[in-house]
């Protein structure tokens, strides 16, 4: 892949300008000298990661537009800032644009995300759309509402990216999200799948990336708590009690604390699938095994009588 990102992971420690609306990182100003320095290690270790997803998968190229979906979390923050941070030194030219979903939550700060990217200086787009109503509309009481809200959040994103040009949508989900998914399927839904780091939309239309794929949660919200992002927290369903998700980031949480390491395995086995060693009689030709063994035979016999 020649015109794909090949990222130096060696970084300036310099803090970037204007890093938060009104507000410039005041939570890292006030470190030590040992503690400015693990935010460096920190800040490195979540480029090296970001570039090596972006290389592994050939997530960006030359004269992409990336639009970064922004929903005032600490994922997309981070995704936006590491992306920032790494287009400073990039052999490729890309621009970035951050796109917010406004939803129209009673409450919703509309201000913070406009006030913010002015002030670091990002393109951006506050896309409005009462996909609220239709949520609480259509969900069932005491039912959760992420199923219909996600679907209804990426029609208007993925519409909204052809709008302006965009030509690959990032996403800021982690490695502990592809993982909690691959479980919600295998629990819930009956298929061994998670949250591919790189994704063609089922239309063709969009190309979808996360950036974040190889990035660890806890690292990314420390990340997000020293450069002092204004988070906005999620009123919709991410106040919801009982979720799924919530059940099996609890479990994999408690696996990790038992077990260090195990989430990094497991991680590790979504890369390495082996098709042969599943069931999917789809993604393997079962059926054919006794003719591949019957040239596999026949071809051993040749080999013994030459």
């Amino acid at each position: 892949m020649q015109d794909a990102l090949m990222f130096d992971p060696r970084d300036d420690t310099t803090a970037p300008e204007g890093l938060t609306a009104g507000k410039p990182a005041s939570t890292r100003e006030g470190l030590d000298a040992r503690g400015k320095r693990e935010f460096n290690k920190l800040q490195k270790r979540l480029r090296r990661q970001v570039g090596k997803a972006i290389i592994d998968y050939g997530m960006i190229h030359e004269g992409d537009r990336v639009m970064v979906c922004l929903s005032g979390g600490k994922d997309s923050y981070t995704l936006l800032e590491i992306l920032r941070n790494l287009q400073r030194n990039a052999p490729v030219t890309f621009s970035l644009v951050a796109v917010n979903l406004d939803q129209k939550q009673p409450g919703f700060p509309e201000h913070i995300l406009p006030a913010y990217l002015e002030a670091i200086g990002v393109e951006y787009h506050i896309l409005e759309r009462d996909t609220y109503s239709v949520v609480k509309e259509k969900t069932p009481e005491g039912k959760t509402t992420c199923a219909l809200c996600s679907r209804l959040r990426r029609g208007s994103l993925y519409g909204f990216a052809e709008e302006i040009g965009a030509t690959k949508v990032a996403l800021g989900h982690h490695r502990e999200d592809i993982l909690e998914t691959l479980f919600l399927n295998m629990f819930f839904g009956g298929s061994l799948k998670a949250m591919p780091p790189k994704l063609l939309s089922d239309d063709g239309r969009n190309m979808v990336i996360r950036p974040l794929a190889y990035s660890r949660e806890a690292e990314i919200a420390e990340f997000a708590r020293l450069m002092d992002f204004p988070i906005i927290p999620c009123n919709l369903c991410g106040s919801q009690p009982n979720l799924q998700r919530q059940v099996v980031k609890e479990m994999l949480a408690e696996w990790e604390k038992t077990h260090p390491g195990r989430l990094e395995s497991m991680f590790k086995a979504v890369t390495k699938v082996a098709p042969s060693q599943l069931a999917d009689r789809e993604l393997f030709d079962f059926a054919g095994l006794e003719a591949k063994q019957a040239r596999m035979q026949a071809d051993r016999i040749d080999i013994l009588n030459e």
